[in-house]
C-alpha cells in the first residue's frame, strides 16, 4: 500500500462526506471540460484541511474526475448500445495488480465471450488461461453474463496462467488435474478420505452431501499448502472452488462447523496477499461470515474458547488474523479510528502469540515436527515441558477418538457398500447409540430409516412398533450357488463372496461392487486387477459359450472398476504429495506477514 493510495482514500471520503461532485460544475462543463482553477482551489482547501501535500492532492482529484466521466461514458453507453464496461484488473502473485483495462461486452453474451474479449486485449492466444473473478466467484464459461449477475461497471480482477518452473504446466491446467483428483478420490468406493473433527471423531453425513464436503476441504487442503509455498494465485482459484462446493451444502451444518469460517478467512488473506483492493465488498462480507461463525463456536468475545482452553489457545492466531483482516478492510473504507482499535487488538494478541525461537529449536531437535512444536508451545504458554506433554496427550487423544468410533466407521463403511440416497441414508453413530441400547442392528437401521435420523423418534418406534418394523424388513436369502461359483471362478474368497451375496440379495453386479469397496489396499486392487486380467486372457477358449460370455462380460465390469479405484489411489497420493499430516495445521501461522502488514498499516494511519 502506498502513500498515494493513502491519500487517494482520505480525499475521496471528504468528496462523499461533502457531496462535492466532480463530474459537475464548478468542477467540469460539458463544453470546457475539466475546470482546473476549480481543481486547484478544492485541492488547496483539503491539503489544508488533510495535512497533505498540494500537488498530491490535485493529482489525486484529478485521477478520481477521469474515473467519474469514464463511468458516466459507460452509463450512457450501456443504455444505447447495451454493451456493459468492465474494468479488469490484471494480478500477480508477486507484482500485485500488473494491469487495469477497460473492457466491453454484452451482458447477454456467455461467460467464454468475456473470456475472449479480454484475452485479445492482453494479447494472449489462449482465452483458456483466463480466468475472471467477480464478487468472489469464478466466472463460469458456459453460462450468460447476466445470469451470474455481472453488471455495467462493475471491476473484475483476472488471473492469468504462465509457466510453471516446477513442471512446466500452466497454473490453469495444474488446477483443473488437482480437481479431477480431488473428485476421483471423493467418488473412490473405498473411502480413501473419511471426514473427521479436530479431535480425530468421525464426521457422518449423507452421500450426496458428504461427497460434496469432502471435495470442497480437499480443496481447502490444497490452497492452504499453495499458501504456504505463498503461490496466492493457485491458493485463490482453489478456494473459490471449495467456496462453490461448501454452497451446496445445508447451511445449518455449515453454521455448525469451523470450515467455512476458515475459508472466507483465507479467502480475504489471498485478497490482501495478491495487493487486491477491488474486492472490498466481498472481503467484507466473508470477514462477517467469520466473524458470525466464532461467536457461535467461541461464545462472545471467544469467552466460551477461552473457558475450555484459555487464553493461550493456537486458536487465537485465527482470532488475530480476523482482526488483522477487518482493519485493513476498515482502513480501505477510510473508517481510521475503528481501523485503527482493530489493528491495535491484532497486535496485542500477536505479541501473546510469539514462540521463543530457542525453545521451538529444543522441541524440533527433539523430534517433533515444527508444526505441532509451534502449536504446543502456543498452547503452553512457552513452557517447554508442557509443550512436550500437550503434544504428547494429543497424540494418545486422537489415537482413543479413532479406537472408540472403529465400531461406527465399521457401520459407515457397511451402508456404504448399499447405493443409497440421501433421504435413505442412516447415521451409523444412532445406529451404535441404538445398538449398545440392546437393540438388533437391522431393526435400529430400520427405525432410524423411518425416522429419518431422529434417534428420540426412533427408540419409540422400537419400543412401541418392533414387531412391524421386523415384518417389513426383506428377508436375507441364502447366496446362490451358481453365482457363488462364479465369483469364486473370479478369486473372491469364499466367506467373502458368500457374504456379498447374501447382503445384495444375489444380484451379482452389486455383489461384485461390494467385494471391490471391501479391499483394503491398493495392493489387494492391483492383485484383482491382475487376476481378472490373467482369467480374461485364459479364457478366450470358453468365450464362445453363452456362460463363458456372461463371465467374460463380468470380467470386464469389475476389471474396469478396479482400475477406476486404482486410479483413486494414484489420485490420493497425488493430492497428499504436498500436504502435512497435522489435523491442527490451520492453526499453524507463523504470523511473520502479519506482523508485516501490522507494521505497514499502522505506519499508514499514522500519515
Amino acid at each position: 500500500m502506498s502513500h498515494i493510495d493513502n491519500i487517494f482514500h482520505q480525499v475521496r471520503a471528504r468528496l462523499q462526506a461533502q457531496g462535492v461532485k466532480l463530474w459537475e460544475e464548478p468542477y467540469y462543463s460539458e463544453g470546457m471540460g475539466s475546470i482546473e482553477a476549480s481543481i486547484e482551489r478544492l485541492a488547496d482547501e483539503y491539503a489544508a484541511q488533510l495535512g497533505l501535500d498540494v500537488s498530491h492532492c490535485k493529482c489525486v482529484l484529478t485521477e478520481l474526475q477521469d474515473n467519474a466521466l469514464r463511468k458516466l461514458a459507460a452509463r450512457r453507453e450501456f443504455s444505447e448500445t447495451g454493451l456493459a464496461t468492465f474494468k479488469v484488473r490484471r494480478i500477480d502473485n508477486r507484482k500485485g495488480t500488473t494491469s487495469i483495462l477497460d473492457v466491453k461486452c454484452d451482458l447477454n453474451e456467455l461467460g467464454s465471450k468475456l473470456q475472449h474479449q479480454i484475452a485479445t486485449k492482453l494479447q494472449l492466444s489462449n482465452a483458456n488461461q483466463v480466468k475472471c473473478i467477480s464478487a468472489g466467484r469464478i466466472l463460469a464459461p458456459h453460462i450468460t453474463l447476466a445470469a451470474q449477475q455481472l453488471k455495467n461497471n462493475q471491476q473484475l480482477i483476472v488471473i492469468v496462467s504462465g509457466d510453471d518452473n516446477q513442471n512446466g504446466a500452466l497454473l490453469h491446467e495444474r488446477i483443473a488435474k488437482i480437481m479431477a483428483d480431488v473428485e476421483a478420490v471423493a467418488d473412490s468406493q473405498n473411502q480413501l478420505m473419511e471426514m473427521e473433527d479436530q479431535d480425530g471423531n468421525p464426521v457422518f453425513l449423507p452421500p450426496e452431501e458428504n461427497r460434496a464436503l469432502l471435495i470442497a476441504t480437499a480443496c481447502c487442503e490444497k490452497a492452504r499448502a499453495a499458501m504456504q509455498r505463498e503461490d496466492y494465485e493457485e491458493a485463490l482459484l482453489l478456494l473459490l472452488e471449495s467456496d462453490e462446493r461448501f454452497n451446496t451444502c445445508n447451511s445449518q451444518f455449515l453454521e455448525s462447523v469451523d470450515n467455512y469460517a476458515l475459508l472466507n478467512l483465507d479467502i480475504v488473506w489471498c485478497y490482501l496477499c495478491l495487493k487486491n483492493v477491488s474486492q472490498l465488498p466481498d472481503a467484507d462480507r466473508r470477514l462477517n461470515i467469520c466473524e458470525r461463525s466464532f461467536r457461535r463456536s467461541y461464545g462472545e468475545n471467544y469467552s466460551r474458547l477461552y473457558a475450555l482452553k484459555g487464553r493461550c489457545c493456537p486458536e487465537r492466531a485465527l482470532i488475530m488474523r480476523l482482526q488483522l483482516l477487518q482493519g485493513v478492510v476498515l482502513y480501505h473504507q477510510n473508517e481510521r479510528d475503528a481501523a485503527y482499535e482493530r489493528l491495535e487488538a491484532a497486535a496485542q494478541v500477536l505479541s501473546e502469540l510469539k514462540v521463543n525461537d530457542e525453545h521451538l529449536l529444543l522441541l524440533v531437535e527433539m523430534g517433533f515436527d515444527v508444526s505441532e512444536a509451534r502449536l504446543a508451545l502456543r498452547s503452553s504458554a512457552g513452557n517447554v515441558e508442557r509443550a512436550v506433554q500437550f503434544i504428547q496427550q494429543r497424540k494418545q487423544q486422537m489415537k482413543d477418538a479413532r479406537k472408540q468410533s472403529k465400531a461406527e466407521r465399521e457401520l459407515h463403511r457397511r451402508y456404504a457398500n448399499q447405493t443409497v440416497k440421501d433421504s435413505d441414508w442412516v447415521n451409523p453413530r444412532s445406529v451404535c447409540t441404538l445398538i449398545e441400547m440392546g437393540f438388533e442392528r437391522r431393526l435400529a437401521s430400520a427405525a432410524l430409516r423411518r425416522s429419518k435420523n431422529d434417534v428420540p423418534r426412533a427408540l419409540e418406534l422400537l419400543q412401541l412398533n418392533a414387531v412391524e418394523l421386523s415384518n417389513d424388513l426383506p428377508d436375507t436369502p441364502s447366496a446362490d450357488a451358481l453365482q457363488l461359483a462364479t465369483l469364486l471362478q473370479l478369486g473372491f474368497p469364499e466367506a467373502a463372496a458368500r457374504a456379498a451375496l447374501e447382503s445384495t440379495r444375489n444380484q451379482l453386479e452389486q455383489a461384485t461392487d461390494f467385494l471391490l469397496k471391501s479391499l483394503q489396499s491398493e495392493e489387494e486392487l492391483m492383485e484383482t486387477v491382475e487376476r481378472i486380467m490373467n482369467l480374461a486372457s485364459g479364457d478366450a477358449s470358453a468365450a464362445s459359450t453363452s456362460q463363458g460370455s456372461a463371465i467374460g462380460g463380468l470380467m470386464d465390469s469389475v476389471l474396469q472398476k478396479a482400475q477406476a479405484e486404482l486410479t483413486a489411489y494414484h489420485a490420493y497420493k497425488r493430492l497428499h504429495a504436498d500436504l502435512t499430516h497435522n489435523e491442527q495445521d490451520y492453526l499453524d501461522l507463523p504470523l511473520v506477514q502479519e506482523e508485516q502488514l501490522l507494521l505497514e498499516y499502522r505506519k499508514l494511519l499514522e500519515q
